[in-house]
């Protein structure tokens, strides 16, 4: 008897098990997405901090993404439990957040390329910026950095919620936990390496191989346009997500977008349906500073 409940025990542990891989790995796929906007959000959010100390940054916000992600899982468990109605409009909210973040990033770098028309006027900048000014500036990025996260953290544990929400409770909390720790290790992990490549390359050149040499000139060269293409693409995908979140959230809308793509298939619908996000983004982010500058104005506040 003793031996049929041990072997039951472990078929139970077996099928639990292969269920949590096979939910898991759908978690993962349907969240691939997101995660390469969160990898160029977190990289370039992460970028313009001092050489020596972009791996405290890095760490610095890791940390608070596991935080949020700490906050998430159960807030997610109990209002998908209690209030399930809640997790659309708290989305919206948080994606119309991304939208707006994306467009003050937009005109403020609009605003420094006419500020700084030439490169003297840069080296200026820079030399006026004190020890103090530097240690506050690196807070405000890991604060932006965590704030930016904990959206899109939202949205990957809303996505994984909604795989296994017809789950018992134990499966869904190991694959909630399991993605949350795999999420951010990777993406984290990937940022650190993506801000050390000029490091790397400078390593390299001074190795007596010519090979060695030859790939760290590259990966100099190459790292200041890495940086600027994850700068582009990462305020791209702050549109994308926020204005992906929102059109999900409004039926009309998510309609029309089907309705847009209908006649094609494969990368053309995906390309008319991303374009049709960003235009939303725009248009919500743009609608959403004009609300915060106006309420702002009113409270007599500078914006």
């Amino acid at each position: 008897m003793a031996g049929t409940s041990l072997l039951t025990l472990l078929d139970d542990i077996a099928t639990l098990l292969d269920d949590i891989s096979v939910m898991g790995k759908v978690a993962a796929k349907k969240t691939a997405g997101v995660l390469g906007d969160d990898l160029s959000l977190n990289a370039q959010q992460v970028s313009g901090v001092k050489a020596n100390r972009e791996l405290p940054v890095v760490w610095g916000v890791a940390k608070g993404s596991f935080l949020n992600k700490l906050i998430l899982v159960p807030l997610a468990l109990v209002i998908s439990a209690w209030a399930p109605w809640a997790i659309t409009p708290l989305l919206m909210v948080g994606g119309a957040y991304l939208c707006y973040e994306g467009f003050e990033k937009v005109l403020h770098s609009l605003h420094k390329d006419k500020a700084e028309q030439s490169p003297e006027a840069r080296e200026q900048r820079i030399k006026k910026l004190s020890q103090q000014n530097a240690a506050e500036f690196e807070k405000k990025k890991v604060k932006g950095a965590i704030r930016t996260d904990f959206i899109l953290s939202a949205e990957i544990v809303a996505i994984t919620l909604g795989i296994v929400s017809e789950a018992p409770l134990m499966n869904q909390v190991v694959i909630l936990a399991g993605i949350a720790i795999l999420v951010t290790v990777g993406v984290y992990g990937i940022v650190a390496c993506i801000v050390k490549i000029d490091d790397l390359g400078l390593w390299l050149q001074q190795k007596t191989s010519a090979v060695a040499r030859g790939t760290g000139g590259a990966l100099l060269a190459l790292a200041p346009w890495l940086m600027k293409i994850l700068t582009v693409v990462g305020t791209l995908a702050m549109f994308l997500v926020g204005g992906g979140i929102i059109a999900h959230g409004v039926p009309v809308i998510h309609h029309f977008i089907e309705h847009l793509t209908a006649d094609f298939s494969g990368l053309i619908a995906s390309l008319l349906s991303n374009l049709a996000n960003l235009v939303l983004g725009l248009i919500v982010g743009s609608i959403v500073l004009l609300v915060v500058n106006l309420i702002a104005r009113m409270r007599g506040q500078s914006v």
